[in-house]
């Protein structure tokens, strides 16, 4: 997996913790998250076009979230910006480890590692932004949050 993926769930709380008409632009979330502009502008779109978030055009313009956060979950902002497919991909080697047919080819790690990705995707759909927000916003980090939503506040464009 990707930094993409991590920074992708840390744009969309940030734009979790903007008043109701706010933006932010792509360049103030790539600048917070320490990401290339042009990869951070790459990320967005994908999570606009998975109707995770929303583009706003215009001289006001940014990003704002699409949905409620108790709606976007960590899988969803995970396929959209990876896509659906196996993390694991078989070449063969037992095959051909143990010369068997092509009737009777099989991969036994693949089935393990089918298991295990089953359980991770569990855990990321049980997870929401909403969820997330509320453990950063927690006791453990209270007095970050507060400098972080000073910052989102100072640069948000309404």
């Amino acid at each position: 997996m990707k930094t993409g993926v991590e920074q992708s769930v840390y744009a969309v709380l940030l734009l979790n913790m903007l008043p109701e008409r706010a933006v932010l632009d792509s360049e103030v979330i790539s600048e917070q998250l320490g990401a290339s502009p042009t990869y951070m502008q790459k990320l967005l779109r994908k999570l606009v076009s998975a109707d995770i978030i929303k583009s706003v055009t215009g001289v006001k313009g940014g990003f704002k979230l699409n949905k409620d956060p108790e709606d976007i979950r960590v899988y969803d902002i995970y396929v959209a910006v990876e896509g659906q497919q196996s993390l694991y991909s078989s070449s063969g080697i037992l095959d051909g480890m143990l010369e068997l047919e092509k009737r009777d080819r099989c991969c036994i790690l693949g089935e393990l590692m089918e298991e295990a990705e089953a359980s991770w995707k569990s855990v990321l759909k049980r997870e929401t932004i909403a969820s997330l927000t509320e453990e950063i916003q927690s006791e453990r980090f209270a007095g970050n949050t507060a400098e972080l939503q000073s910052w989102i506040n100072e640069k948000m464009v309404v």
